[in-house]
């Protein structure tokens, strides 16, 4: 994930109207504004049991291809618009890349570990939020305001809001260190450096915030059918029409198909004849992010610091840059703030390279073979020495009781991301991400593959703009009002 192909800051659509508020005689905007804020069970109050055929009826108004976090808002929104909604998840668990699962009684998030936002309200407030609150869903979560930064020359603590950080960077790193950490800031951290902003951890992790979605969608009469692979969009006169299951079934659409799965997995849904070859041209010359190494460990809390904190980043060589692969390692530990994701006196780690892992390293390996489990071995070292780094010395790697290692092939496998993939590599300033229409009438699409781009707040933004453009502009107008916006 080099750096500058990233995500359009926030800022960039603080101001965009939703497609179905391009008016003139609307004032308000809602939810395209954002700021920051994976024997498996879902975390949080919502179990939702995999079950052999979906309930209702094989249709709805709007059919919804992938649980994730811009699925789940989409379809939760059209539920609360009064639309007949129905979300095919071809999973066990909701939540896409956001879901959480369960190992000898801890509880993992399986990717987004760091949040903000999620009390926010108003036009300026986090998306997610915004959804949440117009579904009348409510998120506890523990706050705080630092993480512990690990480089070559040392380690400190790193404050959210105004700081004297960059000082301390360059008197103890270098100039060098500063502006690769001012690149990362533009790809994942800016919001965190206004004034009175906090981080915030979803009580009972992150499988919380997919319970709250899914529980609210499921309030105002939405559906969801898990194990339910999507195999083929039908298109009929060309219009899309319905999707065909894997199991053969043909579940119809009324009003309109969304595709919540990347440009490139949707891509493989489409009929090749209906799909325009500009269209086509632009998904195959979209770049992308590379994909993740993950570990995520259950431990004893024995030996370790009582004072742990939750986040940690390692920056192993500044030259690298912090795109580099092998070079970058973030690792969460939320049992400290949310003791229930780990059995008692247990602690529950995820330690991660962010998008840095080129999938090529991996392709084509039989993931049964020595040779995989060897690069995985030599791969994940990294990974574990950035744990014993921020754990100390009463960390010990042999007491684990849980290790699971995840490469980009578990990442292609479980989430379905066409190449392990985080999403596409798209320039800001130099290129867009693509709106949510597309050349097929009554297909659209949501989530990272869609304006506004790539992490949690973006997704769920892209999930209620489709939502809002599949609804007159007096009942937006109403949901505005009626959130207080």
């Amino acid at each position: 994930m080099a750096l500058g192909r990233v995500f359009p800051s926030f800022t960039q659509f603080h101001h965009t109207l939703c497609p179905s508020l391009q008016s003139s005689t609307v004032r308000k905007t809602f939810l395209a504004r954002s700021s920051n804020g994976q024997g498996p069970s879902s975390n949080g109050s919502v179990s939702v049991q995999k079950k052999k055929t979906f309930p209702g009826k094989p249709e709805a108004d709007v059919v919804i291809i992938g649980s994730g976090i811009g699925g789940l808002c989409c379809a939760g929104l059209l539920a609360r618009y009064g639309q007949n909604v129905l979300v095919l998840e071809s999973h066990d668990l909701p939540g896409g890349a956001a879901h959480s699962f369960e190992i000898k009684g801890y509880k993992f998030d399986s990717g987004p570990s760091l949040f903000s936002g999620f009390q926010s309200r108003g036009p300026q407030a986090n998306p997610l939020a915004q959804v949440l609150d117009a579904l009348g869903e409510s998120l506890p979560c523990a706050k705080y305001d630092s993480w512990k930064v690990y480089i070559p020359e040392g380690e400190f603590l790193s404050r959210i809001g105004p700081t004297e950080f960059f000082k301390d960077l360059e008197k103890y790193a270098s100039p060098d260190a500063v502006r690769e950490w001012q690149k990362l800031l533009v790809y994942m951290f800016a919001e965190w450096y206004k004034p009175g902003c906090c981080l915030e951890y979803p009580l009972h992790g992150s499988g919380a915030i997919v319970d709250a979605l899914v529980h609210g969608m499921k309030k105002f009469g939405g559906r969801l059918s898990l194990g339910s692979h999507v195999e083929k969009i039908v298109v009929e006169n060309g219009c899309a029409t319905g999707v065909k299951l894997r199991s053969g079934q043909f579940v119809r659409a009324k009003k309109a198909v969304v595709s919540n799965a990347s440009m490139w997995d949707t891509l493989k849904l489409l009929p090749k004849e209906v799909v325009p070859k500009s269209y086509l041209d632009r998904i195959n010359m979209t770049p992308q992010c590379e994909s993740f190494m993950h570990l995520h460990l259950g431990f004893a809390s024995e030996g370790i610091s009582k004072d742990l904190g939750i986040h940690h980043i390692v920056v192993n060589d500044w030259e690298r840059g912090v795109d580099a692969d092998q070079n970058v390692v973030l690792i969460s530990v939320p049992s400290v703030l949310s003791p229930d994701l780990a059995p008692p006196s247990k602690h529950v780690l995820h330690a991660y390279m962010p998008g840095t892992e080129p999938f090529g390293l991996w392709e084509g390996l039989d993931r049964r073979s020595t040779e995989y489990k060897n690069l995985k071995a030599e791969r994940s070292e990294v990974m574990w020495r950035a744990v014993e780094r921020a754990l100390g010395a009463g960390f010990s790697r042999e007491k684990c009781e849980v290790k699971l290692v995840g490469t980009p092939l578990t990442h292609q496998r479980f989430l379905r991301r066409h190449r392990g993939t985080y999403g596409p590599a798209i320039q800001a300033g130099k290129d867009s991400f693509p709106g949510h229409s597309t050349p097929i009438p009554q297909f659209y699409c949501c989530g990272d593959s869609t304006f506004p781009g790539i992490g949690v707040p973006a997704v769920a933004a892209s999930g209620a703009i489709v939502a809002n453009s599949l609804v007159s502009v007096s009942q937006h107008s109403q949901l505005l009002d009626a959130i207080g916006i």
